[in-house]
């Protein structure tokens, strides 16, 4: 299925506000921040309980949209100021990105090197080339203010090796060819990071049937492959847990069992400890050092609590994940707002992963938010997810 930008423009002409196909927002008569409200995306009749049985599963239909492949839309977003807050909000800057393409003598990709940006002896960035050879490099992330950066005083690097000759995403990828071939790796490391909180209630057993079944056919597909999965749930401050965690293991089994014995309760507020789940799954999973792919699929229907130390410890999380080189790939479901959408869409920028965003067209679960982006195809959840793994461990 195929949704039109023509049915984005009818939406946010409902809501005084349209966004044109490259981006840009126009204004009309009396025109309000409705469309980028932090607001919740609206309540609905729930679609279904669910029962945590296999009858759940391949139900939930969602959409993803890559804001790396689709940039020129991402910086006309940003040059319109209700947008641009949204992001600066958490104080990310994405003015300053460096992409870097790495291909061996046999013109394979190389996975898992190290690329890094230094201030004198300070690392400033540092990533992993994912399974395509590709990795994303920031200079000056954490920010008020969209901004760029001289780089005079910043050096980059493959490895130990210093490189010459960088330039910014405005003016190409850097691709990078060695005279050797590259390792091969055949691990994978699949982590879900999951809102277990009152309001994820209505679409909890559906997404805990699609993440099974997910991983069921993700491993039988792919016998090549040693896949380890882990799993965090979390919840908020002052509830029956803050967050719990299995670790990675090649037993399917062992998460299966856990992803089942879990529920959704608790809450209350609207924001969530969305920062503690995520330092949790970046420093506390045992991420292998060397792999072919790493992914954090974190579903959630809120925010984290908006305050200072909170966006240090995102911007921390988000750091280290780049580092150990693992794709964050937000999996939003009903009840978020603009301003989450935009934080999520930030995370996976900065981590070289992609967005997605669960729809209303299967019925399931309370209203969901229509994202701010191009043209895009619902597919159906588990359909997505075993797609984009395929992707990124092929």
């Amino acid at each position: 299925m195929k949704k039109s930008y023509a049915f984005l423009i009818l939406l946010f002409f409902a809501l005084f506000l349209s966004c044109s196909e490259d981006g840009s927002l126009t204004e009309g008569e009396g025109l309000t921040d409705g469309a980028f409200s932090s607001e919740s995306g609206g309540s609905g009749d729930t679609g279904g309980s669910g029962n945590g049985g296999s009858d759940n599963a391949g139900i939930i239909t969602a959409g993803e949209w890559n804001d790396l492949s689709n940039w020129s839309f991402w910086q006309n977003l940003l040059n319109q100021e209700v947008a641009d807050k949204l992001t600066t909000n958490w104080e990310f800057n994405t003015a300053n990105r460096y992409s870097f393409e790495l291909k061996d003598e046999n013109s394979l990709p190389v996975v898992d090197a190290v690329l890094t940006i230094k201030e004198g002896t300070n690392v400033i960035w540092s990533a992993k080339t994912d399974n395509l050879g590709t990795a994303e490099l920031w200079i000056d992330l954490k920010s008020k203010n969209q901004k760029t950066t001289d780089i005079s005083n910043y050096s980059f690097y493959l490895g130990n090796q210093k490189l010459s000759g960088v330039k910014p995403f405005s003016e190409g990828i850097n691709t990078i060819k060695l005279n050797s071939s590259a390792p091969v790796y055949s691990n994978v490391d699949l982590a879900f990071i999951v809102d277990a909180t009152g309001s994820m209630g209505d679409e909890m057993n559906f997404l805990k049937d699609d993440l099974k079944q997910v991983i069921q056919k993700v491993k039988a597909a792919n016998t090549n492959l040693q896949i380890s999965t882990g799993t965090v749930f979390y919840r908020d401050i002052d509830d029956e847990y803050l967050v719990k965690k299995s670790d990675f293991t090649l037993n399917l089994e062992n998460t299966l069992t856990y992803i089942n014995a879990q529920s959704a309760d608790g809450g209350g507020d609207f924001p969530e400890a969305v920062h503690t789940a995520l330092k949790t799954s970046i420093d506390e999973l045992q991420w292998a050092t060397t792999a072919k792919t790493r992914i954090a699929f974190l579903l959630l229907d809120a925010p984290p609590h908006e305050e200072a130390q909170i966006i240090d410890d995102l911007h921390t999380s988000i750091k280290k994940a780049a580092q150990k080189g693992i794709k964050i790939i937000p999996i939003v479901a009903s009840g978020i707002n603009k301003e989450t959408e935009f934080l999520m869409r930030n995370f996976s920028i900065a981590t070289n992963g992609t967005y997605v965003f669960i729809t209303n067209d299967s019925g399931v679960g309370n209203d969901h938010l229509e994202p701010t982006v191009g043209d895009y195809d619902v597919e159906i959840l588990q359909e997505l997810m075993i797609r984009l793994i395929t992707k990124y461990t092929s």
